[in-house]
């Protein structure tokens, strides 16, 4: 027993550093995309101002409600990926806890888990909370953009899951 909970609490730890390290590349990746994306449009917006973050959505209902302190722009500019990169850690610490016991968990590498991360988060969570647009008001092309990013990020965590693990 002590070494099935010992083996659950490393996974956990190997998840977690999985997450954050995979929510590192995710924003890489992300930050590629929207370059390779402005490119083939040639620079061109359209006009529109980008949505506030999710993330910064979500800490300023944080502060707003634990705090009564609404976020300054320079605020802002921290604290959303400090949302981003804890969601990430304890998104990957709960993987790494179940992905020792749970072959499905991996399945893909880990490409499985990211897929059900996006769809849990983003495309039925973040819009239930209000914190985004509704997948119908969203053009298909962001879906594809945000699934495609939280592969990359259940890939990375899957990957350094298992170099943790085997130390």
């Amino acid at each position: 027993m002590r070494s099935e909970n010992h083996a659950i609490w490393k996974g956990l730890a190997a998840g977690a550093a999985g997450g954050l390290a995979a929510s590192w590349t995710m924003n890489q990746f992300q930050s590629l995309w929207a370059a390779a994306a402005k490119n083939l449009s040639d620079g061109q917006s359209g006009g529109q101002k980008p949505d506030e973050d999710a993330t910064v959505k979500t800490a300023r209902a944080i502060s707003r409600r634990l705090l009564h302190h609404d976020l300054t722009n320079d605020q802002k500019k921290w604290v959303g990926p400090v949302v981003h990169y804890a969601f990430g850690t304890l998104v990957g610490a709960a993987y790494g806890a179940f992905a020792g016991k749970a072959s499905l968990a991996r399945a893909g590498y880990g490409a499985a888990y990211g897929t059900a991360v996006w769809l849990a988060a983003d495309e039925v969570a973040v819009p239930a909370f209000g914190l985004s647009k509704s997948s119908q008001e969203r053009p298909a092309s962001s879906h594809v953009q945000e699934m495609a990013a939280h592969v990359v990020y259940g890939v990375t965590t899957d990957l350094v899951r298992r170099a943790i693990v085997a130390i």
